[in-house]
């Protein structure tokens, strides 16, 4: 039997879960899910900044968890690009049992400079640097309990990391 399970691409904001979800979407043959787009086409447009600055980041967080558990049962299986939000809720961490995790992981820093590289996500604080660490703090130890596979971005690059899960999935 073909191992085929969902594959879902996590980690803070600017981890580069999209550039790493669509290799893997493509190599594989899959559709792709990424949160941030989709949301974005299905609520008029809206991104990710727009939504918690408008109508509040826990409508955003109820919107991120829901396009993850409709991606998780869509069949034949997707990749998917899911918000840093999900493993917050226990819901989406029960829900990523069958699936293969592949948690995008970096320092805050590293990420910080990333995300000055486009508006659509988040700023919940000036200090972008600050804020990651606090993210970090709380959401670290969940990405750990979900992940199957753990990749420090500051050090490869999405090539090398859908690469590495690619290889993986040759074994299982």
């Amino acid at each position: 039997m073909k191992y085929d399970p969902p594959i879902v691409v996590t980690g803070l904001m600017g981890a580069g879960k999209s550039s790493v979800a669509r290799i893997l979407a493509r190599e594989l043959g899959r559709p792709l899910r990424d949160s941030d787009p989709d949301l974005a086409a299905r609520y008029g447009g809206a991104t990710a900044a727009e939504t918690a600055a408008r109508e509040g980041v826990g409508v955003l967080h109820e919107r991120e968890a829901r396009h993850l558990r409709e991606a998780l049962a869509e069949r034949p299986s997707v990749v998917t690009a899911a918000a840093a939000s999900v493993v917050e809720n226990p819901a989406c961490r029960r829900a990523l049992a069958p699936a293969l995790v592949v948690w995008l992981d970096a320092p805050p820093a590293v990420l910080a400079v990333r995300m000055l590289s486009s508006g659509h996500r988040p700023h919940f604080e000036p200090d972008l640097a600050a804020m990651l660490t606090e993210q970090r703090a709380v959401r670290g130890p969940l990405f750990a309990e979900v992940a199957d596979l753990t990749f420090d971005v500051s050090a490869l690059t999405a090539d090398e990391v859908a690469a590495r899960v690619l290889a993986s999935l040759e074994g299982r």
